[in-house]
């Protein structure tokens, strides 16, 4: 549903920039992994607010089991485990798609991953993706839990940080939202008062 109106004129928008607050993990991935495997430029921010269908023990026993996978000779060999929610979305979106094919690691190229909005993404429009909100998606009366919480739990250590830095930023963008709406106004005002004139 969001990549719809690119289809009409692809040369119309670059990189779409996503704000994956409130998305299933899954569902955004496999979106997320088609789109750039047809050639677009897919930004994902705020990735430590994913949700996960499922408790957050539940998820968290998942995890661990997947932490015991290792090399038995040398675990530095494999398999990584991430615990920052911008590599484990990264890490989803790559095992939907060829990554040991050069087409598949170009479409990884074309992909970032981040936590928060840093800039200059803050400044941009930022899109949804009905197709994996959670609110849409999950049925009501599930448990879910966000993909932040999970990280921490597992050892990621930045789950202060990103919030406070995405409450200054919050207050930096309302600001700057209610300067553009006075400087709108006043630019609605000064053609009215033209076209007044005018007549």
């Amino acid at each position: 549903a969001l990549f719809s109106l690119f289809k009409e004129d692809a040369k119309m928008v670059k990189t779409v920039v996503i704000d994956a607050r409130a998305h299933m993990l899954g569902r955004l991935a496999s979106i997320v992994a088609k789109q750039i495997l047809l050639g677009y430029h897919v930004v994902v921010c705020r990735a430590e607010q994913l949700t996960l269908s499922g408790g957050l023990v539940r998820q968290k026993m998942k995890y661990e089991r997947f932490l015991r996978k290792r090399m038995l000779t040398n675990p530095q060999h494999g398999p990584i485990h991430f615990r920052a929610p911008s590599r484990i979305f990264w890490r989803t979106v790559r095992g939907m798609v060829p990554h040991k094919t050069a087409r598949g690691e170009a479409a990884l190229e074309r992909m970032k991953v981040f936590e928060g909005v840093p800039a200059p993404y803050d400044k941009v429009k930022r899109m949804v993706v009905p197709d994996a909100l959670q609110p849409l998606r999950l049925q009501k009366g599930h448990k879910f839990c966000q993909l932040g919480d999970l990280s921490t739990s597992v050892g990621w250590k930045h789950q202060n940080t990103m919030k406070e830095l995405e409450e200054k930023r919050k207050v930096k963008s309302t600001a700057f939202f209610e300067a553009k709406r006075r400087m709108i106004a006043l630019r609605s005002k000064a053609i009215a008062q033209v076209e007044a004139g005018k007549a």
